[in-house]
Formats: structure tokens, C-alpha cells, sequence
């Protein structure tokens, strides 16, 4: 069976921000975002109305008194739901990038020059993601907290007149949605920011890495051949002696014998 380059890569650990766990956070994080706007709909549709009508003040005139449509008993459930819900989201979510973050090498990270126009960008990126989720979360449980106050003061002795009726403006609830959907989608992004600024990291520490053990390759002195030699016992040189080697200048004998004459 082939082994491929996947195969020896480190697999991920369950606080990295790309592993399955982090991705599932996220997208149930978006899904209770939706659950929550829905459940802010049915506050909407449901949510309790006043009819005025009047009632003979024994002679002294024409009183007139308000009476609540229903008890609000469902705007409320639907409403507490959605609040339980959202803050649920945000915290599971926030604190698992907390973790993830924190567990993270910080080496590459350390490394990064901040005036550089990619890490300023996701400075500012990271930045507004974080500040403007938690402005719309704190802005959704704001409304849904107006709303439960609201619809829980006339859970009984609804149908009786009174002289003054608290109620809800319309599109309250419907705002507290659009805001639980923004703030959904805005962590998400916060998410994403945080999971491109580990895999920049990631990347500046492999290509560190490289970089070291190249230099540290080319650094190393060439080893001397010398270094492989051994020497084996009774291994040394004879000199041999070649008693008749011939001289090196050889002259003609013509030219011995008329030297001799001279």
C-alpha cells in the first residue's frame, strides 16, 4: 500500500480551529442563529394586542379600559427560547476559539511584523468581527428582554379591563431576530478570521523550518575524504629498489669514441 504525503502529515487535534469539531461549531452556531430568528417570527405573529372599549362609569361618563388579546404565553416561551438559545451560541462559540487560540504555537505568530499591510488587515478584520457580534448580541437580548418583561406582566386575568395596558411596538420581535442573525453570521466570520490567521502561521513556521534546516545543511564544513579511510594492520608500503635501472641520459657510442680521441 502506497504512502502519501497526507498520510505523514500530524492529523489535527480537536482545539485546532480547522478540525471537524471547530467546523461543526460553527455551523451549529448558524443554525441556532436561524432557529432563533424563526422563534422571533412566531413572537412576532403572536405577540399580545389591546382592544379598548368602554364601560358606563355609574353617570359619570363613558370610561373606556383596555383588554389584552391572549396571555402571551406563547410570544413568551418563543421569545425566552430564542434568548436561552442565542446566548448559548455565542458563549460555545466565542469560547472555543478562546481555547483554540490560546492552545495554538505562538512562534510564527511572534514573528509577524504588524506595520505589514496582511497582518493589519486581519487585525482590523479580527476587530470589527469581534466588536460589532457582540454590539448585535448585546442588542438582540436587549429586545427579547423588553419583550419578556412585557408579555409576562398578563399571564393572568388577561381578559379583564384594565385602565392601562402595557404592549409591545410592532417589529420588536422581529428586530430582536434580525439582530440574532447578524450576530450568528458575524461570529462566524470572526471564526473564519481567526482559522486564516492560523493557517498563515502554520505556513510562516514550515517555511522558517525549512530555512533552518537548509542553512543548517549548507553551514556543515565538507567532510575530508581522509575521514573514510581505515587502516588495516601490516597495510604499509614496501619500497622496492630497481638496482638496474638504466641511467636517465644515454649517449650514442659514436660519439664515445670521438670524445676519446680528443
Amino acid at each position: 500500500m502506497a504512502v502519501t504525503h497526507a498520510d505523514l502529515e500530524p492529523s489535527r487535534r480537536s482545539t485546532d480551529l480547522g478540525s471537524k469539531i471547530g467546523v461543526l461549531l460553527m455551523i451549529l452556531t448558524i443554525l441556532c442563529g436561524v432557529f432563533c430568528f424563526v422563534l422571533c417570527l412566531i413572537s412576532e405573529a403572536t405577540r399580545s394586542e389591546v382592544t379598548w372599549v368602554g364601560t358606563n362609569n355609574k353617570g359619570k361618563g363613558e370610561k373606556y379600559e383596555c383588554v389584552y388579546s391572549g396571555s402571551g404565553k406563547t410570544p413568551l416561551l418563543c421569545a425566552a427560547a430564542a434568548f436561552v438559545g442565542l446566548a448559548i451560541a455565542m458563549v460555545v462559540q466565542h469560547t472555543y476559539i478562546l481555547i483554540a487560540i490560546t492552545k495554538s504555537p505562538p512562534p510564527a505568530l511572534a514573528t509577524w511584523d504588524p506595520e505589514s499591510a496582511p497582518i493589519k488587515y486581519l487585525t482590523w478584520q479580527a476587530g470589527f468581527f469581534f466588536v460589532t457580534t457582540w454590539i448585535c448580541f448585546a442588542v438582540g437580548e436587549i429586545l427579547l428582554l423588553i419583550g419578556l418583561s412585557v408579555e409576562s406582566g398578563h399571564l393572568k386575568n388577561w381578559n379583564r379591563p384594565r385602565p392601562t395596558c402595557l404592549i409591545i411596538r410592532e417589529g420588536l420581535f422581529s428586530a430582536a431576530g434580525v439582530f440574532s442573525l447578524t450576530t450568528v453570521f458575524l461570529a462566524a466570520g470572526l471564526y473564519l478570521t481567526a482559522l486564516r490567521a492560523q493557517t498563515i502561521s502554520q505556513e510562516l513556521e514550515n517555511v522558517r523550518r525549512e530555512v533552518l534546516e537548509t542553512s543548517a545543511i549548507f553551514a556543515s564544513p565538507p567532510l575530508s575524504p581522509l575521514q573514510g579511510l581505515t587502516t588495516i594492520a601490516r597495510e604499509n608500503p614496501i619500497t622496492r629498489e630497481n638496482h638496474a635501472q638504466q641511467p636517465l641520459f644515454v649517449f650514442p657510442q659514436a660519439f664515445s669514441k670521438h670524445s676519446n680521441l680528443v
